[in-house]
């Protein structure tokens, strides 16, 4: 203490920026009329060591209020307290008696808001708690920020891949899910170690990218309710209601201590990248974990609550286009500082290679919460010139009723493209009136993304995500069963477009577990030869189940988490998951930047796609049901890089009845050779490169019900 000097410190950096000689601090309040710094000794500690009340006269620069600390250094522990006016009515809500984290915080100590607070208290709050002003204050059990070193540590000359979209197949996981179940064995299990130890399965699968569930710290306390089978405590699993946006999760570390957690973060970007493997982050700008007018107080209310979330007309509430309460003010110029700069420090100093933005339309919503029809928070993000190498992936809706697949403005960004999703699961199920749908898919969404100089691989891709069934479940259950997530069932969405061929849930019927068996290698193989980016869901390459339940948000448990002895049990699926990566890869026929056009283009002598029917006559689009065939010209590419040297002849045929159907000819000098066909047992359903089976009828093909077909023209 006798060494801790107080000067006047800068404005810039934001956040707490370490020096030879100490700290500078730096927060954002402009209504806010006195700033106060704590800094503490231990995690848990209630009452500071040190308080320094900031001088508006030396320590404010415009709405910055800045001090430098001299005598402490990295993994010093420090929290604010502003003061200013209470009056929620007009949407200000500043309480000196409450400790606020940083919003540019790069760690947090990994005590829980929400515990602690479950623990007080077994009732609900009035509905008028908000209005009262608490005088009561405690640091027990409240989080710390730590100043964090973004110098110390060795990157080992590492910098983000940046892969081309084009190239990328994207693996969608849970940091925690992903390793922590018993069969996985790995020494840190269920951590940023737990997915390094996890990169031999992630490289021997194929996968490019590793897009991640939100790990900026939240509280997984958050949730307290309990399941009502078990009586367990549930939990915030998926992690979308950020705390901190600078600050990786310290629970997903294996060692928390200090800031072990960000340099445990930093090394498992740096061996994922030595790997060959990017990593993409599922941020939550929308809103935070202070909820609505009845939540926790806890960073960006106490700052500026008028400025940081979107306020009704009356001030007191929170308007609420995430579903979560509250809704960040992504259009303030403040807050699209804050968010530009948030990403910059993942991209700079984490070397993060894309961001996925959780209901990305509400980045494009005024202060009012009107959509805007060239929002600058979006053409900032699209625009920024560090981060232009960067993937930015919207989540095209939100919760307030926008939808913007296909439409989302900013130039650049890519979008999960959720009608894939729906038009694909449709066909496989065998739904009527679906084929010209299914073909647009496969084709890249032409309609969605066909206009402003957009591409293919603008649509990612998918079939499942966190959010619903696994494509296990898709195939096993009619119906969703979330009666353990405690909301009686009503949670989750009702419109799944699954089937269970005949019985709910695990079967020890054969004929009903080939036919599911069959189905999941369809639709992996319709998601892995579209154009565009795929986007796989974590354990679907070996039919991971989460019993039904299509809205697991609640539940850390085996629910959840990836059993990895069912890469021994469905070992099939894995392996034709792993080959149809390798041979969309070899092929970059199934890669093309640009849309195929179903005319020739150049002097080859065949359009570069053209549509069939069963009997080998051009489509006719009125009349077909439930199969589809074309043929693939590889050669027929606009820039002569993305030519393949094959043809392929593709076959779909979502209906339950065998079909005979035609082959086109191939072109001279070439015969058709077989390289998968899903209705035959592993290892023959995909023959490796050089061991393709050459067709003995090159006319005719009999493509057994629900299944599909890839032939691949050679030279002979």
């Amino acid at each position: 203490m006798e060494n801790v000097r107080f000067l006047p410190g800068k404005p810039l950096p934001p956040g707490a920026t370490v020096t030879a000689e100490g700290v500078n601090f730096s927060v954002f309040t402009r209504n806010g009329t006195g700033v106060i710094l704590e800094l503490f000794r231990g995690s848990e500690d209630a009452t500071p060591y040190c308080s320094y009340t900031l001088d508006s006269r030396v320590n404010r620069t415009g709405d910055i209020w800045h001090v430098f600390v001299s005598g402490i250094g990295k993994d010093t522990l420090y929290l604010y307290r502003v003061d200013g006016p209470f009056r929620p009515n007009e949407g200000l809500r500043f309480n000196v008696h409450k400790y606020l984290l940083d919003p540019y915080a790069k760690a947090l100590t990994p005590s829980s808001i929400f515990r602690n607070l479950a623990a007080a208290s077994s009732h609900p709050l009035h509905v008028d708690a908000d209005l009262a002003y608490n005088t009561t204050h405690t640091a027990a059990g409240f989080p710390k920020c730590i100043v964090i070193d973004d110098n110390d540590f060795d990157w080992q000359g590492d910098r983000p891949l940046n892969y081309p979209l084009r190239y990328s197949v994207v693996y969608e996981a849970h940091v925690r899910g992903l390793s922590v179940h018993p069969s996985s064995r790995l020494p840190h299990a269920g951590t940023y170690r737990g997915i390094i130890e996890s990169i031999p399965y992630l490289k021997d699968l194929g996968i490019t990218s590793l897009e991640l569930l939100p790990i900026n710290e939240f509280d997984e306390y958050e949730n307290a309710r309990t399941n009502p089978r078990t009586g367990d405590p549930l939990s915030n699993y998926w992690g979308y209601s950020t705390i901190a946006f600078f600050a990786p999760k310290a629970t997903y570390a294996s060692d928390n201590s200090g800031s072990a957690h960000v340099r445990e973060f930093k090394e498992m970007v740096r061996e994922l990248h030595k790997a060959g493997i990017e990593v993409i982050l599922d941020i939550v700008f929308n809103h935070t974990a202070e909820g609505n007018e009845r939540g926790v107080t806890m960073s960006f209310r106490g700052f500026d609550n008028s400025i940081y979330y979107m306020l009704e007309d009356n001030k007191r509430y929170y308007r609420n286009y995430s579903g979560c309460g509250n809704t960040v003010n992504c259009n303030h110029p403040v807050v699209r500082t804050f968010i530009l700069e948030c990403l910059r420090y993942w991209v700079t100093e984490m070397h993060i290679d894309g961001f996925r933005f959780d209901l990305g339309s509400i980045l494009g919503r005024d202060q009012k919460g009107h959509m805007l029809e060239n929002p600058p928070m979006l053409e900032r993000i699209a625009e920024d010139p560090v981060l232009r190498q960067t993937k930015i992936i919207a989540e095209a809706w939100d919760a307030g009723g926008a939808y913007q697949v296909g439409w989302f403005p900013g130039g650049r960004w890519a979008e999960w493209n959720d009608r894939f999703r729906d038009d694909v699961r449709l066909f496989w199920r065998g739904d009527t009136g679906t084929v010209h749908h299914f073909a647009t898919r496969l084709t890249g969404s032409s309609d969605l993304y066909l206009r402003d100089g957009r591409k293919p691989f603008h649509s990612v891709n998918f079939l499942t995500s966190h959010d619903g069934f696994t494509l296990n479940d898709l195939v096993s259950y009619n119906g969703k069963h979330n009666d353990e997530n405690g909301e009686s069932n009503r949670d989750g969405s009702d419109h799944n477009a699954s089937y269970n061929y005949g019985y709910e849930g695990p079967t020890d019927s054969p004929v009903i577990a080939a036919i599911r068996n069959r189905q999941v290698k369809n639709m992996l193989l319709s998601l892995l030869l579209s154009l565009g980016t795929p986007m796989i869901l974590m354990g679907d390459e070996i039919r991971r189940t989460q019993r039904g339940n299509n809205n697991a948000y609640c539940q850390d448990n085996d629910t959840s988490w990836m059993d990895w002895s069912f890469r021994e049990r469905h070992a099939d699926i894995f392996r034709f998951v792993r080959e149809v990566i390798r041979f969309r890869k070899s092929h970059k026929a199934f890669l093309r930047p640009e849309f195929l056009t179903g005319m020739n283009e150049s002097s080859h002598t065949a359009p570069d796609i053209t549509w069939f029917g069963e009997d080998g006559l051009p489509a006719d689009w009125s009349k077909l049901d439930r199969f589809i065939s074309y043929r693939l010209i590889g050669s027929q590419a606009s820039i002569l890089s993305d030519c393949d040297d094959n043809d392929f002849f593709i076959m779909f045929n979502s209906s339950p009845r065998d079909i005979t159907a035609t082959i086109c000819p191939s072109l001279p000098g070439k015969k058709w050779f077989r390289v998968i066909d899903t209705s035959r047992d592993s290892p023959d359903d995909f023959r490796e490169s050089g061991y393709e089976e050459a067709l003995f009828n090159q006319a005719k093909y009999v493509i057994l019900s629900r299944s599909s077909v890839v032939l691949i023209a050679k030279m002979v």
